[in-house]
């Protein structure tokens, strides 16, 4: 990877030390993404439950005092702590997960998924950067932590926590964390399940959004009926559906819920402008999409739509016949399925209240309506002036040798439960870049990427610890 400045001799001690264990780490990893621990799949839990042995007793051999193997009623977790010599350093938890997507080699991969090959530098295996790739480069990172600064502990009480049901939907994780909340009590949470926008760009995602899902169904008449005898003089629930979906946008797009808006963060003008110097090219971006226009609300450009607005969401409309021909027929009833997906200030309860009074009044007489909604994720966003940000944002561009943009993601994950439960703010650590397929066939990870993870942890538990005591 090109250098832009001169290296200093603590990066120089680093990569040295890096460079030196880059086998045996490789190694390492190779064997652990051998073990098919896919959480979906219940003929696999044995092989989750190896996974997270595995884990905790590299962890062990790493050298943290302390690595378990959490129950849950679904997979494992593992969790890991390394009590820092300083009583008053701050205490840093890393998230991660072990369980990986499902993956066999007649879905279109060029080799077995669960027999990590080598190939331009790139490693390919199911797991690579999503997520154990991104998980295990901690190990390393902490081990030249130590080796280059002559500790015998890190600068940081640091923990650990590896869950095993993120690619089933977490769900277990937060009940979880609330029975072990005293264990896993930290001032700030490092997440290491994430990618940065390219190779030659890193950057540091800020915040995620949240997630609010409905189903609601209309009924009508207590059965299908004729549409010539009682057409146009008993409501039809389908009709009712399509007029709900029409009602919930404005002619600009924006989401015509009472309330939705409340609270929500606006973007500074600082934060459009680091948005706007990412090299964005929205062509590529609509053939990526398979899409052909953008769309979305007025005022916001599609980075903004995606990563900092709240949005409202069709998932699936339907109600009456579906076959071949025609069935004259009033259908007794429909059904949509909506997300909403949720920006900082936004607290999806509030959102369930407003849209449940909202779809009420939009019912007409004679339509009953039911909704059910599913468990929600609450958004959650790091200030770009936070001080344990600022020091990601150093340690990643000391291994990086660039500058460091900043990103948000548009999706959702369990992050959020972290900063509810222990009220600490959570920052994003990861260096997979889009191509590298998570969830696809041929996942692999860049090593060169990998290493410059590694890296950025050796830096980042010193500048924490020198930057950053317990910051609110």
């Amino acid at each position: 990877m090109t250098m832009s400045q001169p290296v200093d001799s603590a990066v120089s001690a680093v990569r040295s030390y890096v460079e030196q264990h880059r086998a045996a780490f490789l190694d390492d990893l190779v064997e652990w993404l051998r073990i098919p621990s896919v959480s979906a799949q219940p003929d696999h839990a044995p092989d989750v439950r190896r996974s997270a042995d595995w884990l905790a007793a590299k962890l062990r051999e790493t050298g943290f005092p302390t690595a378990e193997v959490w129950e849950t009623p679904g997979a494992p977790a593992v969790f890991a702590d390394w009590p820092c010599d300083d009583p008053e350093a701050p205490t840093v938890l890393v998230y991660g997960h072990h369980d990986v997507q499902p993956a066999a080699r007649e879905d279109g991969w060029d080799s077995e998924p669960f027999e990590p090959v080598v190939r331009d530098n790139r490693l390919y295996a199911r797991g690579a950067a999503d997520d154990k790739g991104q998980v295990f480069f901690h190990t390393l990172g902490v081990r030249a932590h130590l080796a280059t600064t002559g500790r015998t502990a890190p600068a940081v009480h640091l923990k650990l926590l590896i869950e095993g049901e993120e690619e089933s939907g977490s769900p277990h994780f937060r009940a979880l964390v609330e029975e072990r909340a005293n264990r896993l009590a930290a001032d700030a949470v490092i997440v290491s399940d994430t990618g940065m926008w390219a190779e030659d760009t890193p950057t540091v995602c800020t915040g995620m959004r949240g997630l609010a899902e409905c189903e609601i169904r209309l009924h009508g008449p207590d059965q299908d009926l004729h549409s010539g005898s009682f057409g146009g003089a008993v409501p039809n629930p389908a009709t009712a559906v399509a007029r709900l979906v029409a009602a919930l946008h404005d002619e600009h797009a924006r989401v015509t819920v009472p309330g939705f808006y409340d609270g929500v963060v606006e973007l500074t003008d600082q934060e459009r402008a680091l948005f706007a110097e990412l090299p964005f090219d929205e062509e590529q971006w609509l053939r990526t999409a398979k899409s052909y226009a953008t769309h979305g609300e007025a005022g916001h450009t599609t980075l903004e739509r995606v990563w900092a607005r709240p949005t409202a969401e069709v998932n699936g409309i339907g109600g009456g016949y579906q076959g071949p021909g025609s069935k004259t027929i009033i259908p007794s009833s429909a059904m949509v399925k909506l997300s909403f997906r949720l920006v900082a200030g936004q607290d999806p309860d509030d959102i369930e209240k407003i849209v449940r009074a909202w779809v009420e009044e939009q019912v007409p007489a004679g339509i009953r309506c039911e909704i059910t909604f599913l468990a929600a994720t609450r958004p959650c966003l790091t200030p770009l002036d936070h001080p344990a940000l600022q020091s990601v944002v150093r340690a990643m561009g000391r291994a990086f040798d660039r500058p460091v943009r900043f990103t948000r993601e548009g999706g959702s994950g369990p992050a959020a439960d972290l900063q509810e439960v222990l009220g600490a703010p959570v920052l994003f650590l990861g260096i997979s870049i889009p191509s590298d397929g998570w969830h696809a066939p041929n996942e692999k990870v860049e090593l060169d990427l990998l290493l410059r993870g590694v890296e950025t942890t050796a830096y980042l538990w010193g500048d924490l610890a020198e930057h950053w005591r317990h910051a609110p």
